[in-house]
């Protein structure tokens, strides 16, 4: 998942007003409420065609106008008539009635309320209002509220500050077991091997049968034979793979084989397509697609099409994954898909473990019935920022110690303390904790400081790519491959950031 760009956010403060039908009159008033401090502010939009006539007709904002010596009309005319994205209409009218979009306005109707409209969770309301704007050149934020049904716009404030207590109470867990525990150290000849590149890389096409158009998948080879393994790295939403080239330099430096190929329909060339209005939000069928796409690679290499010559071992492969791909990760290692907790989890607002991902966890509901595609071939997964909570059963994904013991790949799990897309306590910690999957032999690193979006590592960053180290220690160990560096031997840390095995404590 690329960082949320400008449009997207405004999407997401817009999505709260969203209702059915066409407004019979327009909305008269915005109230901001603040609970905890007994006070509503009320601006009272009605006729105002200007940021002037809006503070003249509202008490409360002519106060603080005047407290303000004028300043707040300033901030009220960037607020309320800067140009809405141009990307904005297009993406609307191409996502309205996708699950997505449906769950990215559920979430954010528990913060704001239109009275006397049903609420229409398809975005059909919302894209017919900014039409409407639009037509009347009054793209803008005055103008969009102009065209909306009701009387009365209210945002509860005292909600957004519990959703936002709740993220910070998500990423307590991580922080108090990073703190409590030891660095890894790191390995000054490591990061010497990295200066030069050892490595090629190429760019090639891959036709395969579940996909209307071929994968565009980026090749990264060891200089000379290698140690004849492969692995696959699958990046996350809206990202592509040069987003984790660097890990790839990493593994390839060192003998691997490294696939890094573009999903179509979750990557960034379909966030492009889908702000412009060209194609909507990817579906739910992607849960079962993105799996496909890696195991049609290895079916590729397997029979000579791709990487032919090499002789490489394609009976035990190595899959990393960022964030959505994270998830196609651990469904190839045998994660199976429940709606247990979808059905059970995704209506309650004041879930004490929501967070952001669970929009797209919930989007994927009706997908989810066909998302089991385990691939045998698959002998162990690096999961980085899994939004996994609803999606999976954790005896399913992680062996259980309650369950028998099987010979399911082993997954590392690593997760940044300071992630607010996919925060570490529900997504890592508690599965961890709840299986107490540590006693079979799974591990949990949680990087200190770490966001949704800086363990990424470019072309050329190599030294820089923070989790290389700890990604090739793993799949060394569990790949047997004839070498000192591995994840028992412990000298896996980097400079950069504080990598703690949290495993032990859970």
């Amino acid at each position: 998942m690329r960082p949320i760009r400008s449009v997207f956010t405004a999407i997401a403060a817009s999505a709260a007003v969203v209702l059915s039908g066409l407004p019979a009159s327009a909305l008269e008033r915005l109230v901001l409420r603040m609970p905890y401090l007994g006070v509503d502010f009320t601006i009272n939009l009605g006729e105002g065609r200007s940021v002037e006539e809006v503070i003249q007709s509202s008490p409360d904002l002519v106060d603080l106008d005047r407290a303000s010596e004028g300043r707040l009309l300033a901030l009220l005319k960037t607020v309320f008539l800067s140009p809405l994205p141009a990307e904005l209409r297009g993406l609307l009218e191409g996502s309205t009635g996708q699950p997505l979009l449906e769950q990215a306005l559920n979430a954010a109707a528990f913060i704001v309320n239109l009275e006397g409209v049903p609420f229409d969770s398809s975005g059909s309301m919302l894209t017919k209002a900014l039409r409407r704007a639009y037509d009347n050149d009054q793209n803008n934020l005055l103008g969009f509220l102009h065209q909306l049904p009701g009387e009365e716009a209210s945002i509860d404030l005292s909600k957004l500050a519990e959703a936002v207590n709740r993220l910070v109470a998500n990423q307590s867990d991580g922080l108090e077991l990073v703190k409590a525990g030891s660095a890894a150290p790191v390995s000054s000849e490591l990061f010497e091997s990295l200066q030069d590149p050892s490595w090629t890389r190429e760019v090639i096409r891959v036709s395969v049968q579940h996909r209307d158009e071929p994968l565009r998948v980026l090749v990264l080879k060891p200089q000379g034979a290698g140690n004849q393994r492969l692995v696959v790295i699958s990046h996350g939403l809206w990202d592509d793979p040069e987003s984790f080239e660097a890990w790839a330099e990493v593994l390839a430096a060192k003998g691997y084989v490294v696939l890094l190929p573009d999903h179509p329909g979750s990557n960034f060339e379909q966030q492009r397509a889908m702000l412009a209005g060209d194609r909507p939000p990817p579906g739910p069928e992607e849960l079962r697609l993105r799996p496909l796409d890696v195991s049609a690679l290895l079916t590729a290499v397997e029979q000579g099409r791709v990487l032919a010559g090499r002789d490489l071992n394609t009976k035990e492969v190595a899959v990393v994954g960022h964030s959505w791909g994270a998830t196609t990760a651990l469904q190839l290692a045998g994660g199976i898909p429940t709606d247990q907790k979808l059905k059970a989890r995704c209506r309650d607002p004041r879930d004490p473990e929501r967070n952001i991902s669970w929009v797209l966890q919930c989007s994927w509901l009706s997908g989810i019935n066909k998302a089991g595609v385990a691939d045998s071939r698959v002998k162990t997964v690096v999961a980085v920022s899994p939004p996994m909570r609803l999606l999976f059963d954790p005896v399913q994904s992680l062996d259980s110690v309650n369950g028998q013991r099987s010979s399911r790949p082993k997954v590392l799990l690593i997760s940044g303390t300071r992630d607010w897309i996919v925060p570490s306590g529900p997504e890592a910690v508690s599965p961890m904790r709840d299986t107490q999957a540590a006693r079979l032999g799974h591990r949990l690193v949680l990087v200190d400081g770490g966001t949704h979006f800086n363990l990424r590592a470019v072309r050329g960053q190599a030294p820089k790519a923070v989790i290389g180290p700890v990604v090739l220690a793993w799949i060394n160990q569990q790949m047997t491959v004839t070498s000192s560096f591995t994840f028992d031997a412990g000298r896996w840390g980097h400079p950069d950031r504080r990598l703690v095995d949290v495993s032990g404590q859970l």
